[in-house]
């Protein structure tokens, strides 16, 4: 009774009017703290359908995809969906320039032709468990040295190990548990997890539907592509999971979602569960110039340079254009990401939010009698001034050398060396063993030496513009020395002569290992240089970042302290947990004499058409079925085809692919994209501007059904007209 009453105080909601959208709330939470602005706003089930902990509710539904993704169990036989993006890594994985299902798309016309996709995983979430009180207990008892313990990954993970003994929680090699901290370590949470291993892909829609618009589109409203996909969860005959077999049959789930085909309209209720991934609305000012100046600066200035040279080699050859299909993707998304949080952050002043936002709660702290908060501050502003040219210059490392130069995730060597240099024959036969292993994962049908060497050059230069000579990494002391400062020559030095240039360099090599090759292989150096660097840059920074985590701690429970006192809510930052936000479908004006409809339609796709440009190319089936109007079912009550629509709903990066409920707890979308004008929610949340992008649900069937012809899928599902 009393966490109830501390709940309901600290995160009382009836303050909340108009959307009430902002917040990533927990579901542990929900009854105490927002089934009531919920029900308000339209929920027409009962709280305990959305989540219950000791029932089948939604949340038994929604899975994590890959790790990085939200899905949807859409069929009793364990079909998901989630964003044709999500699960791009895999169809370009099955890809081949015979078999193009990036460009053609895939569909499985039987279970027999559902592909296996490796290392891909979809994770159930079967207990959400408030452990603060525990998790404190075992904080007070144990030593700890760095006075860390509160945040360290490591120690919480041998936290949630004891837990889980105490409490009896049965754990087998396919169950996760994963104990978080939460608003600044205030509060902890436990995750017990079961991750589903035989995967297989089932369906995706060629690129030019899946992904039309591309970048050009992407972060942006309006929309008209089809970003969904399709996979399968494969289990033991008895429903368990299970590493890939033949003998695995399709998993019986115990819940799956009913599908709605009536639409939306302005002004209904939506609520969205998923995994977002990061965001920072706790930041004080300070913090959000250094985000500017350093991670986001970081991002556009060199994922320019990435992404140009890539796509300048994918333009010239079909096999490179799959090859780096998924890396491109990856990249450009946070790339354009960046530039229009950047853009926003100046546009809608949001410095002089979060100056206002700071200075609230220092007023508070004066007037409640304590200067934790001011200290707090003062800390965290002192903290951000020190480390800003380590942050910088990490950020350059992360961007042009771990990301960006291919050839830094060589394997690593030191265990052969170290054997060979002891002259361990045994240590050597296994140190050989798994180099060759590795380098087979390096040196994959996704890699191309001539493109990373020509990318590498480009971002090797870049670093050193952005970069002083006496603060870069130690390569370019061998740079400067060997090849006079010549970065193509070192370049070209390392894929002419390393043992990792190739295959057959490889093979060479490893018949016949030695140390003095591995010492003095510049490919070797170079990974090793960077590694040094990046430590470098961490070591620089790490009392600030120590100091920073406790000053944190303080500003967050200060601003707990604050809403409890206004009576309005605080939710925790999103750090890849299951949440649940809310809101309404609704247009919106971005600027003056702009205004944004809240759907679109597949004209829009027709108009935006041009057979000349890659990103916005219409295949001929779909020209044909609009030009028929053949949309069965799926059209609008005015004959439209409906493609996408948005609502007020807070979502971030790892919302991709979470269902979109309606009123009912019905499926009616899937969410994919944020418009570009709402790029700085991750800070700064904004109500009239953010909108989260979703795929209409019969846009989904519509192509699955009419396009696809493979209505099988559709009769798996329930349907609701």
């Amino acid at each position: 009774m009393m966490k109830k009453t501390l709940l309901l105080s600290l995160f009382s909601l009836t303050t909340l009017v108009g959307y009430a959208d902002e917040g990533m709330w927990m579901l542990t939470d929900l009854k105490e703290q927002n089934a009531a602005t919920m029900y308000d706003m339209g929920l027409d089930i009962g709280i305990d359908k959305v989540y219950c902990p000791d029932s089948i509710s939604l949340k038994d539904a929604v899975v994590h995809f890959g790790g990085g993704c939200t899905g949807e169990i859409i069929s009793s036989e364990g079909l998901v969906l989630t964003n044709h993006h999500c699960g791009y890594s895999y169809i370009q994985q099955h890809s081949s320039v015979e078999h193009d299902y990036l460009t053609d798309g895939f569909w499985a016309m039987n279970r027999r032709e559902e592909l296996p996709c490796k290392r891909l995983t979809v994770t159930f979430i079967d207990k959400i468990l408030d452990v603060t009180p525990y998790v404190k207990e075992q904080l007070a008892k144990d030593e700890d040295p760095e006075g860390l313990n509160y945040l360290s990954p490591s120690y919480l993970s041998k936290v949630a190990e004891r837990f889980a003994k105490q409490e009896n929680i049965e754990m087998t090699p396919f169950t996760a548990l994963e104990l978080k901290p939460f608003y600044g370590a205030n509060r902890y949470y436990l995750f017990v997890k079961t991750i589903y291993k035989d995967v297989r892909m089932v369906g995706a829609p060629p690129s030019s539907i899946g992904k039309f618009g591309a970048d050009t589109d992407n972060w942006m409203w309006p929309r008209h592509c089809g970003d969904f996909s399709m996979f399968r969860i494969y289990a033991t005959p008895d429903g368990k999971p299970a590493d890939y077999s033949e003998t695995n049959v399709p998993f019986k789930v115990k819940k799956h979602l009913a599908i709605n085909l009536g639409g939306v309209k302005e002004g209904d209720f939506t609520f969205v569960m998923g995994f977002p991934g990061r965001n920072w609305r706790y930041m004080i000012s300070d913090e959000v110039e250094e985000r500017m100046q350093t991670t986001n600066f970081m991002r556009k200035t060199v994922r320019t340079v990435r992404l140009n040279n890539l796509l300048e080699e994918m333009l010239k050859s079909d096999k490179v254009r799959i090859q780096y299909a998924s890396k491109y993707a990856s990249s450009a998304n946070y790339w354009k990401n960046a530039i229009g949080m950047n853009e926003g952050l100046v546009h809608l002043n949001v410095l002089d939010t979060k100056r206002k936002q700071q200075e609230k709660l220092l007023a508070y702290g004066r007037e409640t009698g304590t200067d934790a908060y001011q200290k707090a501050f003062d800390a965290i502003r002192d903290i951000v001034s020190k480390r800003h040219d380590a942050v910088y210059h990490q950020q350059a490392i992360y961007e042009v050398c771990k990301l960006g130069t291919e050839f830094y995730k060589i394997p690593a060597t030191d265990k052969l060396l170290k054997a060979l240099k002891a002259g361990n024959k045994e240590d050597i036969e296994k140190a050989t063993a798994k180099l060759k292993t590795n380098f087979d994962k390096f040196y994959n049908k996704d890699y191309s030496a001539e493109v990373d060497r020509k990318v590498s050059k480009a971002l090797l230069k870049t670093y050193a513009d952005l970069i002083p000579a006496e603060q870069r990494i130690s390569i370019f002391n061998v740079i400067n020395k060997r090849f006079k400062g010549d970065v193509d020559a070192f370049v070209d030095a390392c894929f002419d002569t390393s043992i990792f240039r190739s295959p057959e360099a490889f093979d060479h090599f490893i018949a016949k290992p030695d140390a003095k090759t591995i010492e003095n292989d510049l490919m070797v150096q170079y990974a090793k240089s960077v590694d040094e660097g990046y430590a470098d840059t961490d070591k620089a920074m790490k009392a600030e970042t120590d100091a920073y985590n406790l000053a944190h701690k303080t500003w967050v429970e200060g601003m707990m302290k604050l809403k409890q006192h206004e009576g309005t809510p605080i939710y925790p930052d999103a750090n890849s947990t299951l949440r649940l936000t809310y809101g309404k479908i609704g247009s919106y004006s971005p600027k003056d004499g702009v205004e944004y409809n809240y759907y679109t339609t597949l004209k829009g796709v027709m108009e935006k058409e041009d057979p000349n440009n890659y990103e916005f190319v219409v295949p001929a089936k779909l020209k044909d079925l609009y030009n028929h109007k053949d949309f069965g079912r799926y059209a609008m009550k005015n004959g439209e085809m409906p493609i996408c629509f948005v609502t007020g709903t807070d979502n971030t990066g790892g919302n991709s692919g979470s269902p979109v409920f309606n009123s009912k707890g019905e499926l009616i979308g899937t969410g994919f994209d944020r418009n570009y004008e709402g790029l700085t929610g991750d800070i700064a949340y904004n109500p009239q501007l953010q909108r989260a992008a979703c795929v209409d649900i019969r846009y989904t069937l519509f192509i699955i059904d009419k396009f696809a012809g493979a209505k099988h899928l559709v009769d798996e599902m329930t349907i609701v007209e």
